[in-house]
């Protein structure tokens, strides 16, 4: 017999096209987890509207976009379950149930709760949409009953508070099964190497600085944008000598080139042999070997988007048994099975 792979389980907002950031930060760990464990990604839609809510027109635009992204960079629905989270509703059932066991203490110490409400400053946050989006996070990973988060060292903060409600949720209600009283496993985060990826401006690459380079962007749009990253300040002329470990352009090439093209850039910087503008060409070369491919593959889906949404209505069939059993699982724990039970002689229910 062959042991059982442990399950993951990992999703991203619905946000259009991703960047390179997206690709480095999450998805190419994705890509290598498939043939290690059971994996389940989905396209979070609903989390979207935490932030969105005011204007929905885009929303179903950006989950395509992001499924094509991620078909393109190599998830195989053969080897993973893809889906959309609002096609599930059994995440929204979860949602509620968990709304109600979850102090609202536990949801305003969340890091990143106090720290969007300050640098989101142009919508209004004040929702309790916004507030309880960690509860759905944790019903989306539950509902599963995912072993394993990949999350960086900053989101650990809230697979800790999944584990927290999965943890109350069993203390309250548990299973009559012979096997497990146990309703929830407790998940664990699964940190995930995550290089830094500076953007063309020296800042992290995010859209909301507008400093991204596109999985989509084509060669001469990639080129352009390199042209114009920052690199060492303190290489004003030609002839002055740099440092590659400061530079935004040598961070592109300690990910993304490989270690011949690193080592001339290593040397070439630091004696200024090299300048600023050959390094920039040398990273748009490397840089194009990774997006030419994910670019080939992805125009295959653009010129066919029926068979992307195909795959994601598959998997989310798929992913409605799984959360269908758990839901049932939930239900009777709780006393609230939808099966009809006859009433005992003292009134009750058998």
């Amino acid at each position: 017999m062959t042991e059982q792979r442990k399950r993951v389980l990992s999703g991203m907002r619905s946000t259009g096209k991703l960047h390179l950031g997206n690709f480095v930060g999450a998805l190419d760990n994705w890509v290598r987890m498939q043939d290690q464990y059971d994996c389940f990604f989905f396209v979070a839609d609903w989390h979207a509207l935490t932030t969105d809510y005011a204007d929905t027109s885009q929303v179903k635009r950006n989950s395509m976009d992001v499924s094509l992204d991620w078909l393109a960079a190599g998830l195989d629905p053969d080897r993973s379950t893809l889906f959309i989270q609002s096609h599930v509703p059994q995440h929204a059932e979860l949602h509620l149930l968990f709304s109600m066991i979850t102090p609202l203490g536990w949801l305003e110490r969340v890091p990143s709760y106090k720290e969007q409400r300050e640098n989101i400053t142009e919508k209004d946050l004040g929702t309790y949409g916004f507030l309880g989006y960690p509860v759905l996070q944790a019903a989306d990973i539950l509902i599963y009953k995912g072993d394993l988060v990949p999350v960086g060292e900053d989101q650990v903060p809230h697979v800790e508070l999944t584990r927290e409600i999965a943890r109350r949720f069993n203390q309250f209600y548990s299973l009559t099964s012979p096997t497990s009283a146990v309703v929830f496993p407790e998940p664990q985060p699964l940190l995930t190497p995550a290089a830094k990826l500076p953007g063309t401006d020296g800042r992290k690459m995010s859209k909301s600085y507008g400093n991204t380079i596109l999985l989509t962007d084509p060669e001469p749009v990639v080129r352009q944008k390199l042209k114009t990253m920052m690199t060492d300040p303190a290489r004003v002329r030609r002839t002055d000598r740099g440092n590659p470990d400061v530079c935004p352009v040598g961070d592109l090439h300690k990910i993304f080139s490989d270690r011949e093209t690193n080592a001339r850039v290593d040397s070439g910087c630091r004696t200024a042999g090299i300048g600023c503008i050959e390094c920039k060409k040398w990273a748009a070369d490397s840089l194009m070997r990774i997006l030419d491919p994910i670019q080939a593959r992805r125009k295959k889906y653009e010129e066919n988007p029926r068979l992307a949404w195909d795959i994601l209505e598959s998997g989310s069939e798929k992913a409605k048994k799984v959360a269908a059993q758990t839901m049932a699982e939930v239900r009777d724990a709780m006393g609230m099975s939808l099966a009809f039970e006859a009433p005992d002689r003292a009134g009750g229910a058998k």
